[in-house]
């Protein structure tokens, strides 16, 4: 073998061994947080989400980690379970609802985050737009204010009695804002009462608090 042929060959070999290495070592274990804003029932929250990650090869416990918090109806919790998430430095993170996206926003910039169940995402500044929704955050949404009129409507069709609705909502959150505002607009329409109350998320509404809002029709 000429002197030229033989470096050529070696230099071939060594370049080909860190790939080998890298072949023979085992994947590293992924990580996925996931914020529910409801309260983490069984081993699987999200059956769903964890059988198509299945389907796509990835498997709790084996090549990938799920990392769940819930706040169960205790909203000031996701302050907390979010910066404890991104404490473990996930490489993504699924998260359900405006608050839990809101808290998450506030803390990291760089983590992806996917959402679903948020309305809004827009006006709520979570992202620039549906179709380019631009940095670390992108999702899915199932809801926009006009929706705030439409319930009122169908509560009016499901019981044509109605002449008083309360809404009960989070007024920190910017689409329960808007939503509640297109119920404003609805109920002149349709001749209903309406007025929009505080939920307190950490202390869950009676059927007293309800009866002294002398409400027909309650949209939570």
């Amino acid at each position: 073998m000429k002197r030229r042929e033989f470096i050529l060959a070696l230099g071939g070999a060594a370049a080909a061994w860190p790939l080998a290495a890298r072949a023979q070592q085992p994947e590293r274990m992924r990580r996925i947080g996931v914020l529910l804003g409801t309260t983490a029932s069984g081993p699987e929250p999200v059956p769903a989400f964890v059988q198509r990650l299945r389907e796509l090869g990835w498997t709790d416990g084996g090549n990938v980690r799920l990392e769940y918090r819930a706040i169960a109806g205790n909203i000031d919790r996701f302050r907390t379970y979010a910066a404890e998430l991104v404490t473990q430095a996930p490489d993504v993170i699924l998260v359900q609802s405006n608050p839990g996206l809101a808290a998450l926003q506030e803390i990291t910039r760089s983590i992806p985050i996917v959402f679903v169940q948020v309305a809004d995402p827009v006006a709520s500044g979570f992202v620039a737009s549906l179709a380019r929704p631009g940095g670390n955050i992108t999702g899915f949404t199932n809801f926009e204010p006009s929706m705030g009129s439409k319930w009122l409507e169908l509560l009016k069709e499901i019981s044509p009695r109605v002449t008083r609705g309360l809404v009960l909502m989070h007024p920190e959150t910017a689409a329960n804002v808007s939503m509640s505002r297109a119920a404003d607009a609805g109920a002149y329409e349709i001749r209903v009462g309406h007025q929009s109350q505080d939920r307190e998320g950490h202390r869950p509404r009676s059927a007293a608090d309800v009866a002294l809002a002398r409400a027909d029709e309650v949209i939570e």
